[in-house]
């Protein structure tokens, strides 16, 4: 190996998009702050409400997230009153989650700051950037 090999992992895609991601992820929760939520669990929570109640697995699926780290955000997401689980009655073992009221007004009081948080990096990716993100997160989520 030669310090040529070594070199080319500057250009790692991987470091490139956990940075790009660490960056983004830090500016909705600066916006989401002030309502007491994490753009992790604000994500959780808007999902649930667009799919309706899920079972832990497809919703861990759907937001490419293992189901380790959904748990423990479902847990804080319950600890605050936002979401609710119960064991699936076809399989005690799955829990289903569903979102709450005290969730949904959550959701639409932290909306507009979620709104003014996606100007930022819509902006700085452009249009095609945004595409380009998307068909990314598509294709590897598959």
């Amino acid at each position: 190996m030669t310090e040529t090999d070594i070199a080319d992992c500057r250009d790692c895609l991987c470091l490139a998009s956990r940075k790009a991601a660490r960056a983004v992820t830090a500016a909705y929760d600066r916006r989401l702050r002030p309502h007491g939520v994490r753009t992790t669990q604000f994500t959780i929570l808007t999902m649930l409400m667009l799919r309706g109640e899920s079972a832990v697995g497809e919703l861990a699926k759907t937001l490419g997230m293992d189901r380790t780290t959904l748990t423990r955000n479902v847990a804080l997401l319950e600890s605050n009153g936002w979401a609710e689980s119960r064991p699936d009655a076809a399989d005690s073992r799955a829990h289903i989650v569903s979102v709450t009221g005290k969730g949904r007004a959550l959701v639409r009081a932290a909306l507009p700051d979620w709104r003014k948080a996606q100007e930022s990096p819509s902006a700085a990716f452009g249009p095609n950037g945004v595409a380009a993100l998307r068909r990314l997160a598509a294709t590897v989520i598959q």
